[in-house]
């Protein structure tokens, strides 16, 4: 097989060739717009699942969507402890510039009042004192910043108002507002307050913006923590692996239009070895495509292209992971793996996750002093609590790499 013309995209965020299995959630997303751009009420919309699942692939092909709809769209990634005023502010930038040239008098003022929203962001000083050279910065907003709107200091005021003026004038041209945040649970605690007040003014006033955020399955419960109301402020998708079906498809199309095809053996061998996880179908599926001598791709393809998908992984997808945890962080992992390998068959760890005390107990501590290194892997994104006292990996076949490793 021709290494050229390999189809397949093992990347983070990468679309891959052919987005199987998530058109339930793109139709109702273009639900949610032509509603929202007809003046009626709806929510705001998040997708939770682990990693590898494609929810940032997901969340680039609903910004596109809204983009064909010649709405105004930004999208920016939040990270621990990073303020959200600066990417908003740029996100935000960029979606009112793709609403054009209309209403321009409307457009200049608010874009005024975003510059001013923009820079209210305080500035930490530096030992001596003064204001750090990095923190003196101005936004790329080419017009005067208009003071009095969105620029009293307190994130959640400021960005009701902001919201709302940009609706307005999303709405003054007939279109509407799509902001998108992946890694939405790494938002500052305040930052997801004032998101979540944003979001319920919008929907009682019935502005056209819409925010679409992307994150872990414990992204819920942290919303809930800011506002009591969020659960009905968003509506959840869950994005899981996919099924048999929509695996094969995003498998076969790709091989097929350069020619190649999977036998059903092989079909049957893939789902085996990934579990469905759009991820693994690609890095899997890339290597296979590279090892088979000719089309179509056997079972035999498969289990020889295993091991080099598998030592890809190791290194690319789960060691760097690894890599970031402090040594007694590892021990609390593979302590994970070694409780998660007692689960029932059928019954995988992001489905369940496994008793706080039961890790204590195999690692002959104190529920207590085990806090610190759980607390500080839930901030690096490599384990999430869906429910009290218990916890999962954020990344599928994580405990599997470790018990392998643990093997090795």
């Amino acid at each position: 097989m021709d290494p050229v013309r390999n189809p397949y995209a093992p990347g983070a965020g990468q679309r891959p060739p052919e987005l199987a299995g998530r058109d339930a959630e793109l139709g109702s997303f273009d639900v949610v717009l032509e509603r929202i751009s007809r003046g009626r009420p709806e929510r705001s919309l998040v997708l939770i699942g682990l990693r590898g699942v494609g929810k940032t692939v997901l969340l680039n092909a609903l910004r596109s969507g809204a983009v064909r709809r010649q709405w105004g769209t930004g999208k920016l990634e939040a990270r621990p402890d990073t303020p959200l005023r600066r990417p908003l502010a740029a996100a935000l930038h960029q979606a009112i510039r793709e609403l054009g040239p209309a209403h321009r008098d409307d457009a200049t003022h608010v874009l005024g009042v975003l510059k001013s929203f923009a820079m209210k962001e305080p500035a930490a000083p530096s030992s001596r004192g003064k204001t750090a050279l990095r923190d003196r910065w101005q936004p790329g907003i080419d017009v005067p910043a208009v003071s009095g709107r969105a620029d009293s200091g307190d994130i959640e005021i400021d960005l009701v108002e902001l919201f709302t003026d940009i609706a307005g004038v999303a709405a003054g041209a007939g279109r509407g507002v799509a902001v998108f945040i992946d890694e939405m649970q790494d938002l500052l605690p305040e930052d997801v307050s004032a998101l979540c007040a944003a979001c319920h003014e919008l929907g009682q006033q019935g502005l056209p913006l819409v925010v679409v955020g992307a994150g872990l399955p414990h992204l819920p419960a942290v919303l809930s923590a800011s506002k009591s109301y969020s659960e009905r402020l968003f509506r959840y998708a869950r994005i899981d692996r996919l099924d048999p079906e929509a695996a094969a498809q995003a498998l076969r199309s790709p091989a097929q239009e350069e020619g190649a095809d999977f036998t059903e053996d092989a079909l049957a061998e893939m789902y085996e070895v990934t579990a469905g996880y759009p991820y693994f179908i690609q890095a899997y599926g890339k290597v296979a495509w590279d090892v088979a001598p000719r089309t179509p791709i056997t079972a035999d393809d498969v289990r020889v292209a295993a091991p080099e998908a598998e030592a890809e992984l190791a290194v690319g997808f789960f060691g760097s992971r690894y890599e970031r945890a402090t040594p007694s962080e590892r021990e609390y992992l593979r302590a994970m793996a070694d409780v998660s390998a007692e689960l029932p068959a059928g019954l995988s760890m992001a489905d369940a996750g496994v008793a706080t005390s039961e890790i204590a107990v195999l690692l002959g501590r104190k529920p207590q002093s085990l806090s610190p290194a759980r607390d500080s892997l839930i901030k690096k994104g490599l384990i999430y609590s869906g429910e009290r006292g218990r916890i999962a990996f954020t990344v599928p076949h994580f405990g599997r790499y470790l018990r392998r490793q643990a093997g090795d």
